[in-house]
């Protein structure tokens, strides 16, 4: 049977780059991009893409129905530094998106569903290095919260359901293909534009603050990888772990330093320090190794050097 898969969500930081990869897994007319966007020329997806708000339960079902999906991507939602400025808002968007998707799931015989968590489930409680897959539980922000109760909705729905629903625990995510988008660790991504469009950056983390991150190359195989495994080997219905690399923005400012020699970088630790500082430092991902053969292809300095090549084209003013 040909797949039909829609992401909603299609236009964030993930969507964009995972509707590109996925189309060309699939095919064009077999990925429908979707998102709030009414226009195609807004978004730039020519064809297959549908304006859709997820908190629409009848716009979603409809889709669903008339498209015959048979998979569906779910990457709307409100990231941590945001959701603590709109907590209720934050709380509304990512829990009411994702019990809608699970219900038309159910309801339409949807075969897969992907959602993604993040590491912003561990909270002070849980080790900072390697941390491993069954760590306290104890998020201290409400994008933390939210992922928190979606892993158990989402095991309880394959629980009591069936639903052959995958998840990743996703650390902070690195990428050239769309700006920053309100996470703690967008950091790691505002660092190149600034880099190449006037040699410094005034960082809101210290210059000490490791976190687990991961190039969205990675990300977006790591995705397709857990949702093409053959379902008996997806052992853990909540979230699986998943690591990339880990590293200080001061490690990450020097290996740019390499190619900008000129680079500088200052440091004004905000709100989101407290938030970095609740998070584990490295991830242990042995579980998604066994299960599905999870293995980063990434590390700084590749990742560093890819970045700087794609944004010197993106940017015209670039210094690079």
């Amino acid at each position: 049977m040909q797949e039909k898969i829609l992401v909603a969500g299609a236009l964030g930081q993930l969507g964009t780059e995972l509707s590109i990869a996925l189309r060309g897994r699939y095919g064009i007319n077999n990925v429908i991009a979707a998102d709030l966007s009414e226009t195609v020329q807004q978004t730039g997806f020519e064809t297959m893409y549908r304006q859709l708000n997820v908190l629409d339960k009848s716009a979603l079902r409809e889709i669903i129905q008339v498209e015959k999906i048979t998979q569906v991507y779910l990457l709307a939602a409100m990231l941590s530094a945001t959701s603590e400025q709109q907590p209720q808002r934050g709380w509304h968007l990512n829990m009411q998106s994702l019990l809608h998707v699970l219900e038309a799931a159910v309801e339409l015989k949807v075969k897969k569903v992907f959602w993604p968590s993040s590491i912003a489930v561990f909270g002070p409680n849980a080790p900072k290095l390697q941390c491993p897959q069954h760590a306290p539980l104890d998020p201290s922000t409400i994008y933390g919260i939210s992922k928190m109760a979606g892993e158990q909705w989402c095991t309880w729905y394959h629980r009591k359901h069936g639903l052959d629903i995958r998840s990743i625990r996703f650390p902070g995510l690195i990428s050239y293909g769309k700006p920053p988008g309100g996470g703690t660790t967008d950091y790691a991504v505002s660092i190149f534009y600034e880099a190449l469009r006037c040699n410094t950056y005034e960082c809101y983390l210290s210059a000490q603050t490791i976190l687990p991150m991961m190039y969205m190359k990675d990300a977006i195989r790591a995705t397709i990888e857990l949702m093409e495994a053959p379902a008996q080997n997806i052992r853990t219905r909540t979230s699986y772990n998943l690591a990339g690399l880990s590293f200080t923005p001061q490690q990450l400012a020097v290996a740019i330093s390499q190619h900008l020699p000129a680079f500088r970088v200052k440091y004004a630790p905000d709100f989101r320090q407290q938030i970095a500082d609740s998070w584990p430092k490295s991830i242990d991902d042995k579980q998604a190794k066994q299960d599905w053969g999870w293995k980063p292809a990434w590390d700084l300095e590749t990742m560093v050097a890819d970045m700087l090549k794609h944004l010197k084209i993106l940017i015209p003013d670039s210094i690079f």
